[in-house]
């Protein structure tokens, strides 16, 4: 047996599917736990009964109060307490962050054991930019809401991940697809499993998919990028200089210009003091 822990919070990341997925360091600190606390004791059992795990455990999701974290933080004083979500790695779309805070908070040790994470393998599934790329989580159900979350988003130059329902897919890529434009996209479904797969396709293409049949199971979507800007229109840049001019400096005017239109800084500093020596 190795050597004992010392008492803390210890963050544990557990299977998103396959139990073997299950890293042995995890497997340890589940075994010599003084207490688990799960989101759902009747799914964690089965991963800690994988684990050799007899450790009592204590429920801790969304709905516990304050009482609960009370006591879970005094523990860690002189105790090890895990903490395990019903898949992956915990406070990745899972409670916990609170926990953690208070317990750091409380002056407790606090530990991570790293290992899967649903939304890191759908991006290396889905074959799309993964140098840069932003978690979503699960999107709001109301088609509004929905288009405002996605709008906020539309702009950014990096790789976009969601978790859905197999019931919303459809209606979620449509609203993508109106919002972020058709891009290129990929469905990632039951990861590790039996039934893993992955669908790739523009986001219409996959809504379609999902319209003519409802995917099961747990469900990531990648989105990619957006393409680049077509070039702006020159009466559009002149406006956008002339209006620049009178808040800022020549070469400040020419710096922000380029930057929100992608024009040329080195041509719009020449342009702008030519402009503002008519002025």
């Amino acid at each position: 047996m190795s050597a004992p822990f010392a008492p803390g919070l210890y963050i544990v990341a557990g299977p998103i599917g396959n139990l073997s997925d299950l890293s042995p360091r995890a497997a340890e600190i589940l075994r010599q736990a003084d207490v688990v606390a799960v989101e759902d004791t009747r799914v964690s059992a089965k991963l800690l009964r994988h684990a050799g795990s007899d450790r009592p455990m204590v429920p801790y999701h969304d709905h516990s109060d304050d009482r609960v974290r009370a006591r879970l933080i005094e523990r860690m004083a002189s105790e090890v307490v895990a903490l395990l979500s019903d898949a992956g790695t915990p406070l990745i779309s899972d409670p916990g962050y609170k926990l953690v805070r208070d317990a750091r908070g409380a002056g407790r040790a606090v530990t991570t054991i790293p290992g899967p994470c649903a939304a890191i393998a759908a991006v290396t599934l889905s074959g799309l930019p993964s140098d840069r790329f932003l978690f979503m989580g699960f999107l709001p159900p109301k088609t509004k809401a929905r288009g405002d979350a996605l709008a906020e988003v539309a702009g950014l130059r990096a790789s976009l991940i969601f978790y859905e329902s197999g019931p919303r897919c459809a209606a979620s890529l449509a609203d993508m697809a109106a919002a972020l434009g058709d891009r290129p996209a990929a469905l990632c479904r039951e990861i590790s499993k039996a039934y893993e797969e992955t669908l790739t396709g523009s986001l219409s293409e996959l809504s379609a998919a999902c319209a003519a049949k409802e995917p099961r199971g747990e469900i990531v979507i990648v989105v990619g990028p957006p393409g680049e800007k077509p070039p702006a229109d020159e009466d559009d840049v002149e406006a956008a200089l002339a209006e620049a001019l009178t808040r800022l400096s020549a070469s400040q005017a020419a710096s922000e210009v380029a930057r929100t239109l992608g024009a040329d800084r080195k041509a719009l500093y020449a342009r702008a003091l030519d402009l503002k020596g008519k002025a």
